[in-house]
């Protein structure tokens, strides 16, 4: 491949413009969304965190323990994860999270802790030597198996990413050096410090992001910060030395996101029916226990028999249900209604397509075969909260029986709006109408540090016959006008509340 050829290659882009929240999007060569991640300020992601934690109380028909983390929500522990000690009231543990929290329910932790380099995840209190099953070739992963074998430190196991796929003996062995160092640390802070205490965070979202998955088929990557442009600079020399992508830093007015088409493709996850491109769709429908997929032949009326018709949908179908279980970070068990075919070699076909897509699934896919109802069965590993999840919450005025954008998914629209309008306008301040429950929530949250990146000063007028996410901006100009405006506005019956850092 042409590396100097950016269109016939990936893009990771990554827009940490906003501190409140990053967002880091992989396209592929045709520029469509591959995959998406997305970390708040509020809630970072926990997942691999080690805590030297306490527990709090042992539920024996449960089978299970609860152990407090210091951070007010206890985590899950599983007995039958726990070897050589029974687990007490009162005692300490060192314990990784596996899971985040989510739905109201804590993390879930192990005290089978391990540390992620870019090649080798070690592994202490063990002896056992592995390779990543995603490398294909049987030469490859006996040639890793050897050198992870003579590699190995005593009392460690040691686990080959499949980022190590033709890796020299010497990176590889940089990577043990580290991540030995790594865990010196959290054994130093094991001791000196009582529980409950964190011991060791991962990296952040955007090195975890090149950890991961930075590969020969990315060509480049774009980022709109000039900090975070610096900082991975620096980890990327550190990561791949000469072999490294093209690094861009973009400047330009338009958010990144928009530029690449990516915000519309967000928007487009959040629907339930996704279109495909013969005029057939799906109907995404997510739930608390499981995911149901249904699949629509809509507008394709085919070429040339039923049989065909319905064979060919089923299979564009699932090459999509595969793209947006990944985009939607969706886990647990999906079930897929898929059109009924009567030929059994066309449903054999069709499992093996699904299994085939779903082999480099980083979620330990697994597909089941068709069961007497015609439906399609799917397991999924829940790695990360899924999208629906970090982006929206239960509808307050519905008793939760619909879904909205959280408060933070619509404070960070409304800020990207005033970012496009504080770079087109020279005003020193504005007057933005909101539903009062997001004003009340930006004025608490949000507003004195926006104010002060900028440089501007915003008025909140909670507006109560607003729709959730509607907001507009009602008047712009000198701050002299602006604080007039606003004083008037707090006066009218129907303007209730004007929320600012300084009283209008």
């Amino acid at each position: 491949m042409d590396r100097n050829d950016k269109s016939s290659e990936m893009k990771l882009v990554v827009n940490v413009a906003d501190p409140e929240e990053m967002r880091i999007a992989i396209l592929d060569e045709r520029g469509r969304l591959e995959n998406l991640y997305i970390e708040r300020m509020l809630d970072r992601q926990r997942t691999g965190e080690i805590y030297k934690a306490r527990v709090d109380s042992v539920l024996p028909g449960m089978n299970a323990a609860f152990l407090s983390l210091g951070d007010g929500r206890n985590g899950f522990l599983y007995l039958n994860d726990v070897r050589d000690m029974t687990v007490k009231p009162g005692m300490d543990m060192v314990v990784q999270v596996l899971k985040t929290p989510r739905k109201g329910k804590g993390a879930r932790v192990s005290p089978r802790v391990s540390l992620a380099g870019r090649y080798l995840v070690l592994v202490p209190y063990n002896n056992d030597v592995g390779v990543s099953k995603r490398i294909a070739s049987d030469d490859e992963r006996a040639r890793l198996r050897g050198l992870a074998r003579r590699l190995r430190p005593d009392g460690f196991g040691i686990i080959v990413r499949t980022a190590a796929e033709f890796c020299d003996e010497e990176s590889l062995s940089r990577d043990v050096s580290e991540l030995l160092e790594n865990w010196a640390e959290v054994e130093r802070k094991a001791k000196k410090n009582s529980a409950p205490c964190l011991l060791n965070r991962d990296i952040g979202l955007v090195e975890r992001i090149l950890r991961d998955e930075l590969t020969d088929s990315i060509g480049e990557i774009v980022v709109d910060s000039a900090d975070e442009y610096e900082n991975i600079s620096s980890f990327l020399r550190r990561l791949t030395g000469d072999l490294k992508p093209e690094l861009t830093l973009y400047k330009g007015n338009p958010p990144i996101f928009e530029i690449y088409g990516v915000e519309r493709a967000i928007e487009e996850l959040r629907d339930r029916k996704v279109w495909l491109p013969s005029g057939a769709y799906l109907v995404i429908d997510q739930m608390e226990a499981l995911t149901v997929i249904d699949v629509n032949t809509g507008k394709f009326i085919g070429s040339k028999d039923l049989q065909d018709t319905v064979f060919h949908t089923n299979s564009e179908a699932a090459e999509e249900i595969e793209r947006q279980l990944r985009l939607r970070a969706i886990g647990g068990i999906v079930v897929i209604d898929f059109i009924d075919m009567e030929s059994q070699e066309y449903r054999e076909k069709l499992v093996e397509q699904l299994q085939e897509l779903f082999r480099g699934d980083r979620c330990k896919a697994r597909v089941y075969g068709v069961t007497t109802l015609g439906l399609v069965e799917i397991t999924r590993k829940r790695a990360r909260l899924d999208m629906r999840s970090v982006m929206s919450r239960g509808c307050p005025f519905c008793g939760g029986l619909g879904w909205v954008d959280k408060e933070e998914t619509v404070a960070m629209k409304v800020k990207r709006f005033l970012r496009k309008a504080v770079l087109g306008s020279h005003s020193e301040a504005f007057v933005i109408e909101l539903n009062a429950i997001i004003a009340r929530y930006i004025a608490e949250t949000y507003l004195t540090i926006w104010e002060e990146e900028f440089d501007r000063r915003f008025y909140l007028v909670e507006c109560p016959d607003f729709g959730w996410d509607k907001f507009r901006i009602d008047f712009q100009g000198t701050l002299t006008r602006v604080v007039h405006r606003a004083e008037l506005m707090e006066h009218r019956e129907d303007r209730v509340i004007v929320h600012s850092t300084t009283s209008a």
